[in-house]
Parts: C-alpha cells; structure tokens; sequence
C-alpha cells in the first residue's frame, strides 16, 4: 500500500513538473527556424519584388507548424531510442516528462493548424506538399528508413529538403526548377551534416541498435564518405550560378562557404582529432544558414560581372 501510494506521488509530482518548456522542445525550434529560413530564401526567390505579408506570414507560420508537429511525432517514434542515448536521454518523452498521448494530441493540433493555416491562406499545393515533408519526415524516415537502412539520412533527407520548395510554392502556387535546386542543395548538405554527428556520437547509435553509417560500415568508411558528399555539395553549390538563377554576391560567398566545409572534412578524414567530428557538424549548420542568408543579399541586391 505504502509502494502504491509512493508511486502516486511521484506520478503527480511529475505532471506538476511538465511545463511548457517541455512541449517547446519537443518540436526541435532550432531545426524548425533552420527550416524556416530556407523556406524564406524560396519565397524570396520566387518573385522579383517583396512577398505579400499575408503569404509570408500564414506561409512561414503554417509550415513552422507542420515541421514542428514531425518534431513531436519524432520524438514520440524515438523515445525508447532516446532513452539510451546520451544525446537524447533527457528529451520530455524519453525522461517521462510529457506522455506518449499528450506529445500524439499536441502534434495532432499544431499539424492540423499548420495545413489549415496554409490551405486558407495560401494555397493547396503548399498544403499538401508540406503535409506530405511531415510524413516523409515521421512515418517514412523516423518509423522505417531509420532502422531498415544505413542510407537512411541519405533518402528521408528529402523530407527536410523541401522547405526551400514549401516557399516557391506558397508565392507561386507552383513547382519550378528553382525551387528544386535549391531541394537539391540541402539534399546534399543533409549527408555530410547528419553523418559528421552521427560519428561522433557511434557508440551512442550502436547501443541503441540504429544502423547508422559510421556502426554498419565503420567510422573512416563515413569519414570517406562525408568528404565525398563534401565535395559533391561544393559543385551543386555552383550551379545556381551557372544556370544565371543567382550572380556575383552568391559565388563568391558560397564559394568561401564551400571550402570552409570542405577543411573540415578533409581535416575529419586525415587529422582527425576528438572534437572534429562535431565541429564538422557545427561548421555544417553554420554553412547551410550562411549559404541561404547569401542566396537572399544577392537576390535583392543584383552584382554581376
């Protein structure tokens, strides 16, 4: 009886200690105001002149929303992964802090403002495409590719790809081969960016049996690999240029980008030292806010030679 009512208390003691902070973390707001930046770029991109304040407001809003309720969704998937990785221990689903129940209700709600947001707002198309980032992301990604393949990181990265899309669309109501170069630039960040942590943290993934890259085929194959993908990045990187979509200001700032991550994975493969792995992928972050910031100067403010 005295265990019972032990056990209550400390029920109750939890739920008093839930606070919106809690719900807060659950939808990752610095993936979500990464997203929202590169959703921006596109919305910028797409016309000549300044966005219509009520398409860029519901726009950002709605797919803010629709990416934080995949954050949530994620977080209720991976909770028992979570749970024994030191990374992600203390998140409010893994810890016990919000329920199982309470997390599914809360990205049930900021989902379904997010598409009516966009639905009324802006148009269907943007609707049903960034509906569809949320299952590509929480269900195809998080529930499948996950645990099925070590190319995980490599096909449910167009999930988090499309946002630069989300905004063409939300101003144009369609799709352009703009907007899917700019897809195509995060796609190809995503590798490198996601691999340089998952070195970092293997042993974090091995214990908790996900087949990353660096635990099915080992760190310096990864290492290989993220300098491969680097590369890669660095001449898609250029293509906005050579196909006229952007002009001076952007080449020479991708360009300093560019080698800046490059550095560091060759740095990563050949002189590796303990922290390397994870300032890769700082560096990473870095580079993909820098290079959108430097997509929009150069949009709104023409140089060329």
């Amino acid at each position: 009886m005295a265990k019972s009512v032990s056990f209550q208390a400390s029920v109750t003691k939890q739920h008093k200690t839930v606070s919106w902070r809690d719900y807060y973390e659950m939808t990752k707001p610095n993936v979500v105001m990464l997203l929202l930046l590169t959703a921006l770029v596109g919305m910028c991109l797409a016309t000549p002149g300044w966005v219509d304040a009520v398409t860029l407001i519901s726009g950002l809003a709605g797919i803010g929303m629709l990416s934080a309720s995949a954050a949530v969704i994620n977080h209720v998937v991976d909770h028992k992964i979570d749970s024994m990785m030191a990374r992600t221990f203390n998140r409010p689903v893994a810890k016990g802090k919000v329920s199982v129940g309470n997390a599914l209700w809360f990205a049930l709600v900021l989902g379904t403002l997010g598409f009516a947001l966009l639905a009324v707002f802006v148009n269907m198309l943007t609707a049903w495409l960034t509906l569809a980032s949320l299952v590509g992301y929480a269900f195809v990604y998080t529930m499948y590719l996950k645990r099925a393949t070590p190319q995980n990181i490599v096909i449910g990265g167009l999930a988090g790809a499309a946002p630069p899309l989300l905004g063409w669309t939300a101003v144009t109501g369609e799709v352009h081969a703009h907007a899917l170069l700019l897809v195509l630039i995060v796609f190809t960040w995503t590798p490198p960016h996601f691999w340089a942590l998952a070195i970092h943290r293997e042993k974090d993934y091995a214990k908790a049996k996900v087949p990353m890259l660096p635990v099915t085929h080992g760190v310096s194959f990864t290492k290989t690999s993220v300098l491969l993908y680097t590369v890669l990045l660095g001449l898609v990187c250029l293509m906005p240029y050579l196909i006229g979509m952007s002009d001076l200001i952007y080449l020479i700032g991708s360009s300093v980008l560019n080698l800046g991550f490059l550095y560091y994975a060759v740095k990563l493969k050949f002189a590796a030292q303990a922290q390397t792995a994870m300032k890769t992928f700082r560096f990473s972050i870095i580079h993909l806010m820098l290079l959108f910031v430097v997509l929009l100067l150069d949009h709104y403010i023409p140089l060329s030679l």
